[in-house]
């Protein structure tokens, strides 16, 4: 007498994969919804750039002063904010870079003053250094 295998029919059998079509469907709506959510991004950082050479004369020390109305000195030439940043990058182009001396006025605002540590620090200038700090060794003995 022959064995035969007996099939069982295949309505009775578990089901073996999962249905992942719901699943799909589920995440492009969501990432639908966050790609309508997200705002579009509307703000700028405006970072200052050299664009040409530095109008004034670099001798081998350099003073960069503020004043009370806190207006920007190279060597006693008044400059503005671009001006300084093309002449603090002549400087630190140079092979030997010559001293970049920093004076700020007692009634300087410490964000104009803050601000142009800044640009010199970005500028690439490596000889730096403060001065007339003696001057103002007790607070407020300038006003």
């Amino acid at each position: 007498m022959a064995f035969t295998a007996r099939r069982v029919p295949l309505q009775n059998q578990p089901m073996s994969e999962m249905n992942v079509t719901p699943f799909i469907d589920v995440l492009l709506v969501l990432l639908i919804m966050f790609i309508m959510v997200i705002p579009i991004a509307t703000h700028a950082l405006l970072i200052p750039l050299p664009n040409g050479e530095g109008p004034e004369e670099i001798l081998p020390e350099n003073v960069v002063h503020i004043d009370s109305a806190d207006r920007l000195y190279w060597n006693g030439a008044q400059l503005s904010r671009q001006e300084m940043l093309n002449q603090l990058a002549s400087t630190a182009a140079l092979d030997k870079q010559p001293v970049v001396k920093f004076e700020p006025d007692a009634l300087a605002s410490y964000q104009a003053s803050a601000r142009t540590i800044a640009l010199i620090k970005d500028s690439g200038v490596k000889n730096f250094a403060f001065v007339g700090n003696h001057k103002y060794r007790q607070f407020g003995a300038a006003r």
